[in-house]
């Protein structure tokens, strides 16, 4: 007679989970936001340290900087500074494309799905989830520009009298030093303010395209504004002095001995130019400027700004959900 006999069936014990509660769900709903931001910063991070290494070698072969830039091949150095060019124009798209992509369809796609209304019966205080939602945006916001902006200003610092000469100019000033990472958090937190009002994914990501555009337009507007310009005379028509080589400039003038001055087109318009601007006792051109010295301060100016309006928009948000339904 046999016998029959069990075996015990082994059951596979379940990993346990890195993430746990919120954090999990977090990085579980948004894992395709957090995947492509891991795979640009990745990626934005090898190409600049590489050309960084690339631009120095070849200016270092020309005998850079012991040798004048004037002296340096000049389709070289166009080269150069294309390539430059062509990586602050990549790292300026990043503000539109966090304020549309991840702020706008952050909580208006919980809200058209009803994803936001099961919250509301869970376990989960509905405030707690709201927080690590926006916990969740803004910080992968900010580990992302804060990486690409460190290594971009430090790129820039190593090369900057050779690739541009008007560090104020958007490329450089918004892409480099805590202003990207300020203004990131800036759009994102403007497009979730606008999906939470809007309701409609689509319909929110168009308004931050359009609301984010205008406002970076108009920033560059209010750029010069951070701080107060210095003021620097020499005689009319003669050569640059060595001391404005190396500043951003935002005004131009000529005035007279006393210190009087007149707009640049004084006289210009006049069949006897000369003989006009000597009528007027004009004798100096004058140029309003901001020295490279004075760069850090108004970045950190313009970020400050941006932060606190940024703090504003989260604010707000969580003042309506407070007081609104989901």
């Amino acid at each position: 007679m046999s016998t029959l006999t069990s075996t015990p069936v082994q059951q596979k014990t379940a990993r346990p989970r890195r993430l746990r509660g919120l954090a999990w769900l977090m990085a579980r709903q948004h894992r395709s936001a957090l995947l492509a931001c891991t795979a640009v910063t990745v990626l934005g991070a090898a190409w600049i340290i590489y050309q960084r290494g690339v631009m120095l070698d070849t200016l270092h072969d020309q005998g850079w900087p012991g040798k004048s830039t004037e002296t340096l091949d000049s389709a070289t150095l166009q080269h150069l500074s294309d390539t430059f060019s062509n990586a602050a124009r990549y790292l300026g798209y990043l503000p539109m494309l966090f304020g549309v992509f991840l702020g706008a369809p952050l909580i208006s796609s919980d809200q058209e799905n009803g994803t936001s209304r099961l919250v509301t019966t869970q376990s989960v205080p509905r405030m707690r989830w709201l927080l690590w939602k926006l916990g969740f945006a803004l910080g992968l916001v900010l580990v992302m520009t804060g990486i690409l902006a460190t290594l971009f200003t430090w790129w820039y610092r190593a090369v900057h009298p050779v690739v541009f000469n008007n560090w104020l100019d958007g490329a450089v000033f918004d892409n480099t030093g805590p202003v990207l990472t300020a203004l990131s958090l800036f759009t994102t937190s403007l497009g979730i303010v606008i999906g939470t009002l809007m309701r409609r994914a689509v319909t929110a990501m168009t308004l931050t395209f359009v609301g984010s555009a205008a406002f970076l337009l108009v920033a560059d507007h209010f750029r010069p504004r951070l701080g107060t310009p210095r003021r620097f005379a020499f005689p009319l028509n003669t050569d640059t002095p060595s001391a404005l080589h190396d500043v951003a400039q935002v005004d131009q003038w000529v005035g007279t001995a006393s210190g009087k001055l007149y707009g640049w087109g004084t006289c210009v318009n006049d069949s006897a130019t000369d003989a006009c601007r000597a009528k007027l006792g004009i004798v100096n051109s004058v140029w309003d400027y901001f020295g490279y010295d004075q760069m850090g301060t108004l970045q950190w100016t313009g970020a400050g700004l941006l932060l606190v309006g940024s703090a504003a928009l989260v604010a707000l948000v969580l003042w309506r959900t407070r007081r609104h339904p989901f």
